[in-house]
């Protein structure tokens, strides 16, 4: 082969792989955490996440309300708390009953430029089943906390 015929053997080879890059599109993180441990993503992260079934006019659980035991008619709540700056940061709160099975999942956008706290919510008129849940904190699609809770008669 030519040294021209090489060179153009490598622009082909480029011009055919590039239309693949563009299609594709990056993978959802799992970030890995232990309990009480920070992760950042995009430059934002997720400091604390409290559970309790009353929230005050600033948006956090209220000190003699914060419980991870509820009972089935009451409202579970879940509030984030972030540091950093991000715009169009997402936060979701995937809640689950025992097997897994999705009880909701609710996505935020936030744009903080600092510390900023988000609140989550669930409730059942008709009152949620006995049993085990777990709230799951994903930040920008990377899971960052996880908590357990019971709704017990």
């Amino acid at each position: 082969m030519t040294r021209e015929a090489g060179r153009i053997a490598r622009i082909a080879l480029v011009f055919a792989l590039v239309p693949g890059l563009w299609a594709c599109e990056p993978a959802e993180t799992e970030v890995d955490t232990q309990p009480g441990e920070e992760v950042t993503v995009e430059g934002l992260r997720v400091t604390e996440v409290d559970l309790g079934n009353a929230i005050g006019p600033d948006r956090r659980i209220t000190d003699d309300r914060a419980t991870d035991d509820f009972r089935p008619n009451e409202t579970i709540y879940a509030v984030v708390e972030t540091e950093g700056a991000a715009t169009g940061s997402t936060l979701t709160a995937r809640w689950t009953f025992e097997d897994g099975q999705v009880v909701d999942e609710t996505t935020q956008t936030i744009s903080p430029t600092g510390p900023a706290v988000t609140e989550f919510h669930i409730s059942k008129p008709d009152g949620f089943p006995v049993g085990s849940y777990q709230v799951e904190i994903l930040l920008n699609g990377s899971s960052v906390e996880r908590k357990d809770f019971e709704v017990k008669q």
